[in-house]
């Protein structure tokens, strides 16, 4: 689990475990961590936690927040960075990192990076502080499938799709557009960040309940069927089509 160390001046004040799914920052006593103190706005910010990672929002305060010095609206934070609000600081630690242990599976993101003209380039991951890079796996041969169809798998009819270790169906993103057009992506991890750093960015997550898109960064809000999504998580459904930073991609399920 995560937390935030509170502190003014080097001086700790508390820590507050990330164990909600939404934490508030503001001067209003009903916030989740209150800050009484006229620089910080009434509603300031929020930490939305998704399965290990959390990510902070801004919402239109007036002085702003900021990450490790930096002015931010959105931003998915990372094992002790920093965030400012007035005077205050509260440091962001993973436990699991702080104790000296490998992050575990939810922390690798693969990351589907928009091609620039003259630069084609597969999908790649985001590194992270402790861990390796994963490589997406592309698909064995070439797929020229069209939205609401997928390449064959080979399996025999009739057979089960492949499943997760928490029993769940695998799933797949196959990129429609752009050089890249035809590559195929495993969610095999139980977190997947999409999109291009600073433009847009979003997530989709694994759960007990199936597989859901979440808008994370960016003032553009991800397509879904040709229609734009709002801020609250979306369920994906075998064949979806999700378009992001400029690529197009289906969301399928492992046959």
């Amino acid at each position: 689990m995560a937390k935030l160390i509170l502190s003014l001046e080097g001086s700790v004040i508390r820590e507050i475990p990330l164990d909600k799914e939404r934490i508030t920052i503001g001067r209003r006593p009903q916030n989740d961590i209150q800050i009484e103190n006229l620089a910080v706005s009434g509603e300031h910010a929020c930490i939305v936690t998704i399965l290990n990672d959390s990510f902070l929002e801004d919402l239109g305060s007036t002085n702003g927040t900021l990450v490790n010095g930096n002015p931010i609206k959105k931003h998915i934070l990372q094992n002790n960075d920093v965030i400012e609000i007035g005077k205050y600081k509260m440091k962001y630690v993973v436990e699991l990192a702080a104790a000296g242990h490998a992050p575990q599976d939810d922390f690798e993101r693969t990351m589907v990076m928009k091609s620039t003209p003259g630069r084609p380039a597969a999908p790649k991951p985001a590194a992270t502080p402790t861990s390796p890079p994963t490589a997406s796996r592309p698909a064995t041969g070439p797929l020229t499938s069209a939205p609401g169809t997928r390449p064959p798998a080979g399996a025999p009819a009739g057979q089960k799709p492949a499943a997760t270790a928490e029993g769940q169906p695998l799933a797949a993103l196959q990129l429609l557009t752009g050089p890249n057009a035809g590559k195929e992506i495993e969610l095999v991890k139980n977190l997947t960040t999409l999109g291009k750093p600073g433009l847009q960015v979003a997530v989709i997550t694994r759960r007990p309940q199936g597989y859901f898109l979440t808008h994370v960064e960016g003032a553009t809000f991800p397509v879904l069927n040709g229609k734009v999504i709002d801020a609250q998580a979306r369920q994906l459904n075998d064949h979806d089509v999700i378009e992001l930073a400029g690529v197009k991609m289906e969301f399928f399920l492992k046959r």
